[in-house]
C-alpha cells in the first residue's frame, strides 16, 4: 500500500473511508494515479501494475487458493487468475499424500 507523507486532517479523516487509513501510522492511502506517478518518478522502468502481478504471483507461490487471489486482485474470472497459480512438484506430492493416506477414525 502506498501511503501519503502526512496524516489527513480532521476534515479529510471524516470523509475518508476507514479502510484507506493505515491503522499503524494513521496516514491515508494514495490513489492509483498518484501512486503510479510517484513510482514512475522514483523507480525508473517499474510500473504499478507490475507490482500487482508480483503480489499475485507471490500469493500463488504460497499456495493461496485461486479464489482468494481472484478476490484480492479484483479479477472477475478464475481464468484470468490461472497465470498466478502454478503449483510446483512439492504441492503435487502433498496432494497425492493427502489422497493416499488412510483416514483414521477418532
Amino acid at each position: 500500500m502506498f501511503l501519503s507523507e502526512y496524516r489527513p486532517g480532521p476534515h479529510r479523516r471524516a470523509t475518508t473511508d476507514p479502510h484507506d487509513i493505515c491503522p499503524e501510522t494513521g496516514r491515508a492511502r494514495l490513489g492509483y494515479d498518484r501512486a503510479r506517478i510517484l513510482l514512475g518518478h522514483y523507480a525508473d522502468g517499474l510500473e504499478l501494475h507490475q507490482l500487482r502481478h508480483s503480489s499475485a504471483t507471490h500469493l500463488g507461490d504460497a499456495n493461496t487458493s485461486a479464489n482468494v487471489i481472484m478476490t484480492k486482485t479484483g479479477h472477475k474470472s478464475l481464468r484470468s487468475v490461472q497465470r498466478y497459480v502454478k503449483p510446483g512438484l512439492a504441492a503435487a506430492h502433498t496432494a497425492t499424500e493427502a489422497l493416499s493416506s488412510p483416514r483414521r477414525r477418532e
